[in-house]
């Protein structure tokens, strides 16, 4: 049996009645994938949810066998989400970003502490959503697209096709939302929509698209929940 590991169970699929394949992001930066037996007994379907993070071991019978994981939850834990929808929603799309970001045998530095950091914020914290925002920005940091908004504060407009910052706006551009990140946090409607748009453009024609994927359900959902809510406001 290999050491003890720390990871958040990000993907989860029923094989035949009563098993588990689970995926893990683990504390290392990689991904851990194997079967849980039972995974969907009364009792061990309590600790194999996704998000929930976990400490577990992974062994294998022989090269030909699947990898068997035994786990127990471990902080932290995930009730202050669960309980609100728009958390919920959120951790579910981060979930669903991390899983067509990475894939097993990958190692991104730094990936990790980015989303345990970012589960803690939306635990504990009221404006949590402009961390989420600046996590978006930071995945694409972490893939090899970064963005960086802070070198370019005096540019106001965002070039979605050419994929660069401007000073004055035109027909490919869009506002970029310095005053969400900034000292004021202002956030709003269009700020946010601006940050998914602009987000969603790079991530799309820089790592989706390479790979014939499209925007997970998860993270579309969560867009949409959150932004009728602030146009509703």
């Amino acid at each position: 049996m290999t050491d003890k590991l720390k990871g958040i169970i990000f993907y989860s699929k029923n094989i035949k009645d009563n098993d588990l394949f689970i995926k893990i992001l683990s504390s290392n930066d990689e991904i851990n994938q194997g079967m849980v037996y039972g995974g969907n007994s009364s009792k061990k379907k309590l600790i194999y949810q996704n998000g929930y993070f976990i400490n577990y071991f992974i062994k294998k019978k022989n090269e030909n066998s699947p990898s068997a994981i035994t786990a127990e939850i471990s902080p932290p834990y995930l009730s202050k989400i669960i309980e609100d929808k728009y958390k919920l929603h959120a951790l579910l799309s981060i979930l669903s970003l991390i899983n067509i970001s990475i894939v097993e045998g990958q190692i991104i530095k730094g990936f990790y502490n980015s989303v345990y950091r970012l589960i803690l914020i939306i635990i504990n914290e009221n404006r949590w959503i402009i961390f989420y925002c600046e996590w978006l920005f930071n995945l694409l940091q972490l893939i090899g697209y970064q963005i960086d908004y802070n070198k370019h504060t005096e540019n106001n407009y965002y070039d979605t096709v050419n994929q660069n910052f401007l000073y004055e706006p035109s027909s490919n551009t869009i506002e970029f939302p310095h005053n969400l990140f900034n000292n004021s946090k202002k956030l709003s409607y269009k700020n946010l929509s601006n940050v998914f748009t602009i987000f969603e453009s790079i991530f799309t024609k820089n790592h989706l698209d390479n790979m014939n994927y499209r925007m997970p359900i998860s993270y579309i959902n969560f867009k949409k929940i959150i932004l009728n809510t602030l146009q509703n406001l």
